[in-house]
């Protein structure tokens, strides 16, 4: 078997209405009613990573310990959004606060060169606000 390439993600959502507030209007995801209480976009742009990666990297990240913290429902996935600069994650991570989502981690430049903040969807995905410089393209040509 060849995987061409990642066909389609989404959360399995038990609040639509909070997921389509967290995605659609916090994030700004054109959201379509596909069927009843079924959204979904063909639109949006790939994937460029698929990682396995360990719930202590992803604490590490967050709080800054290999351990998740128990009063926080630890993700069963990740999800990352890469934005337009590294000057764009504080303030889209502001805007997801005002809209009442809870941030795990400000804007923060990692040692690799990605610029991140996190929080947890309605649905348990540990979500990022990115940008991730070498998933850009310079120049022209």
């Amino acid at each position: 078997m060849k995987i061409a390439f990642v066909a389609g993600f989404g959360p399995i959502v038990r609040d639509v209405a909070a997921s389509r507030a967290f995605y659609g209007e916090g994030l700004g995801i054109a959201l379509e009613e596909i069927s009843t209480d079924y959204f979904g976009n063909d639109d949006l742009g790939g994937v460029n990573a698929f990682a396995l990666w360990p719930l202590a990297q992803a604490a590490e990240s967050c709080f800054g310990t290999d351990t998740w913290p128990d009063d926080i429902p630890a993700p069963c996935a990740w999800l990352e959004f890469d934005l337009e600069s590294a000057d764009a994650v504080a303030p889209a991570a502001a805007e997801m606060t005002e809209g009442g989502h809870r941030l795990l981690k400000e804007a923060t430049e990692e040692p690799w060169g990605q610029t991140v903040a996190r929080l947890l969807s309605p649905d348990g995905l540990l979500v990022g606000l990115t940008y991730t410089p070498w998933m850009h393209k310079t120049g022209t040509g």
